[in-house]
């Protein structure tokens, strides 16, 4: 029933007369009068689509109709729903979508409904909608429910004309089904011109003369199923069956705990049967677990219910809200919905909390999609900033600003496709977006070459076409089923790109520029008369890099700063004006270079040209502290830090370090680490090719070349000679004469070797490389879990706290270019591997079959403790372990591993999962609270992917928003070590000591093909 609002709204706009026929209209059909009836009639017939309806069915019609206004853009149905409607177009016009997708975002306007058109037949057959039907403005239908309808259509009245006026109606519905059918007619798989997905096709050529034979001859039947197989049903018609059952345990868990929450509910006179609200939804969810952290996390985990159609909006939209909104379990949409029987509620009391964190590893991916899913003006601040997160890790947008990352979070639009051979576009034709790939993978395929390359996750693709305003290069095909898009439309594609130049500030000096500046509107949060403008360096020399950064500077609050309005309103201050500007200026360096030395400490000591300059730097201020005694109050702290370095830095003071074998076997594992320094020495062995060594004596950071003479010193050999790595599988590695810092890069088991380039193809491993023969399980079987995972942290903290973040930038920009150590990291890195093979090693030596499944319980023991400890670098490493493919054939062993064992491996694999970036670990991670030793690899790796994605220099100017970027990564590891160790000890053991001592010095086989092997004699490959 229409409102009298509505009524209103439209009289307003027609005369009473023209209005009456609706308040007739309105009425209920058994309150229709036959006066009702005529003045419906008599303005049906004004409508073309009613003049040769028979006065019999139009005054069926009449009786059974319905009367519907509808403002612009309101979406009447959605392709995929279920028709309860058939409809016919009195006034205005309606668009007509479809999409290849669930997403109805997706779907392209394949033709106009104008007045005199009718459309909704499916109501007949029961199949789903073929299309989503827009208004394009405010519109008037009638409209005939299901039951009437088919009535009218199996009434046996007048066949003749009853043929004619159905055929009409046929004529009239099946013009946009033809549209459809010409449009998807050629199978996605195949290269094809014309229409594609992404084009917007002109209504001039949706004609039926237009659109070909190939829709013709379509009968109803074989319409829909070209339909279905071009437009498969979405993942919210066919829920997976672990969504099936979350869903089952969800709905049992309410029923069992709060059964009032599912209901029938009465709203604006309409009875909802068996529905929740989206907000007690929530508050139930959060009240379940500890997994449930947040109102946003909750809402992530219903949406993975709503996406497959477990859970459903009453209006069938496809966004879970946290409002009073009505859902509906798929259970409840049967009448006869069975509550839960005891049986049931056990089990469900069992699964609730697997379930719950299954839906909250899956949640973080329903909610972005959920975002992506709203228009671009709709998307909330917080929204905002979730998908900026999201870009911050995808490799096609490394190389952005962050500004821009920040307008793409505004505009980009989620678009997803189910089935592998779907064509995105074709060659030649017009570029109409960019694409990025999200998940999944695609074909490039150019005519007449094929398949010219694959693209993958974090690859992008169609945006030469825009830049150049050229035809597509090649056609794009998807690879897999599946795939997962972000989309940046051509209009907003344009519009970035102009924006970024309007708000790039240029520097030039000599006509060349020497710092790029980009214009932001974030307010300073200074004074009044601040610039209203914050101005992000993007690139410069480092000159004007310095100077930038100085004059924008803001010091404490103990320091008057002059006001910049004042300095551009006099153009000639008083002299004590001019006295504070200076004052302030110098103030600036000041801070700036404590701000340095806080940064560098240790590695200032190492560098004598370091302490020279904080030497003069010293002196300088205090001899202006005569001038403008105010800065004699900075002395004292610049003092203490100079003071500092100097005592324990001076270099013809310091005495050199000898490192004893630290880097391989012995008792130095014991002692608690000290960070190693580039100045250290040590003490090596260098292996020749007859097995004989020599020891040498060099710094850390001794280059190969440096070490090769050391070795031909000692050797009293002149012949060219070669450093070779070999490893415990035999793998030869030579080291270039250039590379530093090699000792501490070795692998596990590996050693250095030096020979004749003669003799490099003679070199063998030592026996001692080969690893141990008999595991140590006997040990540690004993030691508790706990105490082992604890023991195992400390020595991890002592390690990661040793690595200063500048090995971060040497290990990623190279070590060969700064000349000094990443010692520590290397050690903190090859920690991560020993832990890795030694789960390997002792499962791989274990020749009991009891015993091994001992050990993989034990195992999973020691990594949920790491885990409490917040030691993911150690957790990461065991999970990798018993993920080897050595360990993870063990077939007979992992059935023998008790459920709740293999539940908790489960999880924690799924920890891992490196989809999205390693999205799951991530979400992990910003959970915690410092002190945390991260899965260090994944640290390098974004580095990597900083740096490689990255140009350092941009036309000869430093590029400093990708010095930004690494910084980011290193405030990471600067943040997990923001706090002391302080984790309360385990009760004290009798083996304390054994435990402490065992968990330095594993003893472990990293070759891998004598692991495999140790694996297939334990358990033979069936046959």
């Amino acid at each position: 029933m229409i409102s009298s609002k509505m009524v209103a709204a439209h009289t307003s706009a027609h005369s009473s007369a023209s209005a009456e026929w609706i308040v007739c209209l309105d009425k209920r059909p058994t309150e229709r009068s036959g006066e009702d009836v005529d003045i419906i009639m008599a303005r049906l017939k004004s409508v073309k689509a009613f003049e040769r309806f028979h006065p019999t069915l139009l005054q069926q019609i009449c009786l059974c109709g319905f009367y519907e206004c509808l403002e612009k853009g309101i979406t009447l149905y959605r392709q995929g729903d279920i028709g309860t409607s058939w409809y016919a177009v009195l006034s205005g016009s309606l668009d007509v979508k479809v999409s290849e997708t669930a997403n109805h975002q997706d779907a392209v306007t394949i033709c106009t409904l104008g007045i005199g058109t009718a459309f909704g037949e499916s109501i007949l057959d029961n199949t789903p909608r073929h299309a989503t039907i827009v208004t394009r403005e405010f519109s008037e239908l009638l409209r005939i429910e299901r039951r009437e309808f088919r009535t009218l259509w199996e009434r046996p009245y007048d066949t003749e004309n009853k043929r004619s006026t159905l055929a009409l109606l046929t004529r009239r519905c099946e013009k946009y089904r033809q549209c459809m059918a010409g449009l998807l007619a050629p199978p996605y798989g195949v290269m094809e011109s014309g229409p594609s997905a992404d084009r917007m096709p002109d209504k001039e050529n949706l004609s039926s003369n237009s659109l070909g034979s190939v829709s013709k001859h379509l009968s109803k039947k074989s319409f829909v199923e070209n339909i279905a197989k071009l437009h498969p049903k979405p993942i919210i018609q066919v829920p997976s069956e672990k969504i099936l059952w979350a869903g089952k345990v969800l709905r049992n868990a309410i029923l069992s705990q709060a059964p009032h929450m599912i209901r029938d509910r009465k709203y604006h006179l309409k009875t909802y049967r068996r529905c929740c609200v989206g907000t007690e939804l929530v508050d139930w969810q959060i009240q379940q677990g500890s997994c449930v952290h947040s109102r946003v996390q909750a809402v992530g985990m219903w949406q993975v219910l709503l996406e497959e159609g477990v859970l459903n909006h009453v209006d069938h939209e496809l966004d879970f809200q946290d409002k009073y909104l009505f859902y509906r379990f798929l259970d409840d949409e049967q009448d006869d919905a069975l509550l839960p029987s005891e049986e049931e509620k056990k089990e469900t009391d069992e699964e609730l909390q697997d379930t719950l964190l299954l839906l909250s590893q899956m949640g973080p991916d329903a909610h972005m999609r959920m975002i992506l899913r709203k228009q671009p003006g709709q998307r909330t601040v917080d929204d905002l900033e979730i998908i900026y997160e999201e870009l911050l890790h995808i490799k096609a947008l490394s190389h952005l600003s962050t500004t821009v990352k920040r307008e793409l979070a505004g505009v980009l639009i989620f678009e997803s496709h189910a089935k592998a051979g779907t064509v995105l576009f074709n060659q030649g034709e017009e570029g109409t977006s960019w694409y990025i790939i999200l998940k999944g993978s695609v074909n490039v395929v150019i005519y007449g070459k094929g398949v010219v390359c694959t693209l993958h996750e974090g690859d992008d693709f169609g945006k030469l076409a825009l830049v150049n305003d050229a035809p597509r290069a090649a056609s794009i095909v998807l690879r897999e089923d599946n795939c997962h898009f972000l989309r940046v439309d051509k209009e907003d594609f344009n519009r970035i790109l102009r924006d970024v130049e309007a708000n790039t500030v240029r520097l030039k000096e000599h006509e060349e520029d020497v710092l790029v500046l980009e214009k932001s509107n974030i307010r300073s949060s200074s004074h009044v008369g601040s610039s209203p403008l914050k101005y992000t360096v993007m690139s410069g020399t480092p000159e004007k890099i310095l100077e930038h950064f100085l004059e924008t500077m803001k010091l404490d609050s103990q320091f008057t700063e002059s006001d910049p309005a004042l300095d551009d309103f006099a153009s000639q201050g008083s002299d004590q004006e001019r006295l504070d500007y200076a004052l302030n200026n110098k103030r600036r360096v000041i801070r700036l270079v404590l701000q340095w030395a806080a940064i560098n400490t240790d590695h200032l000591q190492e560098e004598e040209s370091s302490l020279a300059f904080l030497q003069e730097f010293y002196m300088a201020v205090s001899e202006d502290s005569r001038l403008i005694p105010a800065l004699k109050e900075q002395l004292p702290e610049l003092e203490k830090v100079l003071k500092h370095h100097s005592e324990d830095g001076k270099p013809s003071q310091k005495k050199h370090k000898v490192l004893l074998r630290q880097f391989s076997m012995g008792d130095e594992k014991l002692q608690k680490r000290q960070p190693i320094k580039s100045t250290d020495e040590i003490l090596f062995k260098v292996y020749c090719s007859d097995h004989t060594y020599t020891t040498i004596r060099v710094p850390v950071s001794a280059s190969v070349r440096e070490v090769l003479s050391a070795v031909a010193d000692k050797l009293g050999s002149r012949d060219d000679l070669l450093l070779v790595h070999l490893s415990s599988a035999g793998d030869k590695t030579v080291l270039k004469p250039s590379e530093v810092s090699i000792f501490s890069s070795l692998s596990i088991n590996g050693r250095l070797f030096t020979c004749s380039r003669e003799q490099l193809d003679s070199l063998t491993p030592l026996p001692e490389q080969e690893g141990p023969s008999v595991g140590s399980m006997s040990s540690f079987e004993l030691m508790s879990s706990k105490d082992l995972a604890y023991q195992m942290t400390l020595y991890d903290w002592e390690l990661f706290n040793c690595v200063h973040e500048h090995e971060l930038i040497y290990h990623t920009f190279g070590r060969h270019h700064f000349k000094k150590t990443t010692a520590n990291l290397d050690l903190f890195l090859r920690r991560f591997n020993e832990i890795q093979f030694w789960v390997v090693t002792e499962v791989c030596l274990c020749s009991a079959l009891s015993k091994r499944v001992q050990l993989l319980k034990k195992f999973i023991k020691i990594a949920a403790h790491c885990k409490e400890f917040r030691n993911l670098n150690s957790f990461f490493a065991i999970i990798m372990g018993l993920g080897n493919p050595a360990v993870s054939r063990l077939s007979q062993t992992w059935e023998k591993l008790p459920s709740k064992f293999k539940k908790f491996y489960g999880e924690f694999e799924n920890l891992m999962d490196p989809s999205r970036n390693h999205r799951a670990y991530r979400l992990t991670v910003a959970k915690l609270d410092p002190p945390i030793i991260p899965f260090m690899p994944l640290l390098i790796k974004d580095m990597t992917f900083t740096h490689e994605g990255n140009k350092t220099f941009v036309d000869s100017l430093v590029n400093f928003e990708k010095m930004r970027m690494i910084a980011n990564t290193v405030r990471i590891m600067r943040y997990c070590r923001s706090q002391p160790f302080n984790h309360e000890a385990p009760q004290a053991a009798k083996n304390h000591q054994d435990v402490r001592n065992y968990v330095r010095q594993f003893s472990v086989i990293d070759n891998q093909r004598t692991l495999s092997q140790l694996s297939h004699k334990l358990e033979p490959r069936r046959t």
